[in-house]
């Protein structure tokens, strides 16, 4: 039997990366998954390749830090499907591109909202809006993405870093940060409603977030991933199976827990 046989998720940031990676498993796993993304061609791009494959999926346009949407999104899922079992918050953004240094002093002002509506509010609609839905159901997982950031206040320590953190995007760090606390809350307070929460903090992804740091050239990567104790950069695969694990009735019994996926970078 698939490890999601029956189960409805719904995973945000679905177009690309590792919320697109998820949603292909999760569908292979016998899920019916909403990807919902504010990129409509990369979304719709996610569900044609798990229809292809013979899996179940249905695509909506959301803007994850817009109240309107995210009640949209929740009518269209029970619409379709008629229950939910799990949510996968995965969508999020970097500040660095906004203006973000990580020095505060420097920080616009707008960069930090930004981080804050779109990596912690959306958490909070979305959770707000699926919970009474999840209870109807008979309750469910709900997968919230961090950072290994969240828990550093930064990106590691190793020889790439000259053996010194190197402080994340103010508003990214933050953002990222405070979902934990929130998401521990949510665990006790409807653990009686059988509705699991836990974080997933994924230390360094090889995707598009990672361009900046030009590891196209053979001397940085290799630099990069010796700061990494398992010597190597993470695949959107890696934090996929992560998340298959907290959405499944494997982990029945895990609520609350914040499980780095960072190939050792949280342990230094």
């Amino acid at each position: 039997m698939n490890r999601l046989e029956k189960k409805v998720a719904i995973i945000t940031g679905a177009g690309k990366g590792q919320g697109k990676s998820a949603a292909v498993l999760f569908a292979r796993e016998g899920a019916s998954v909403i990807v919902a993304d504010w990129a409509e061609a990369e979304g719709r791009d996610t569900v044609a390749q798990i229809k292809k494959e013979g899996g179940k999926a249905e695509f909506i346009k959301v803007d994850v830090s817009s109240t309107k949407d995210v009640q949209e999104m929740i009518k269209f899922t029970m619409k379709t499907y008629g229950r939910l079992d799990v949510l996968y918050n995965n969508a999020g953004i970097s500040t660095r591109p906004f203006g973000d240094s990580g020095k505060i002093v420097d920080v616009p002002e707008e960069a930090f909202e930004k981080a804050l509506n779109v990596n912690l509010k959306s958490i909070f609609l979305c959770c707000k809006y699926a919970i009474p839905e999840m209870i109807k159901s008979g309750g469910g997982s709900i997968i919230n993405t961090s950072s290994t950031a969240g828990i550093l206040g930064g990106f590691g320590i190793g020889p790439y870093f000259n053996k010194f953190p190197v402080a994340g995007p103010m508003g990214y760090t933050a953002s990222k940060g405070g979902m934990i606390p929130m998401s521990k809350a949510i665990a006790i307070g409807y653990g009686p409603n059988n509705i699991r929460c836990n974080v997933i903090c994924p230390g360094p992804i090889n995707t598009e977030l990672m361009k900046p740091l030009k590891l196209d050239q053979q001397d940085i990567r290799e630099s990069v991933e010796s700061a990494i104790p398992r010597r190597r950069l993470g695949t959107t695969d890696d934090i996929a199976y992560a998340a298959l694990y907290l959405a499944s009735d494997e982990s029945s019994w895990v609520t609350g827990v914040v499980l780095p996926v960072d190939g050792g970078i949280s342990t230094y």
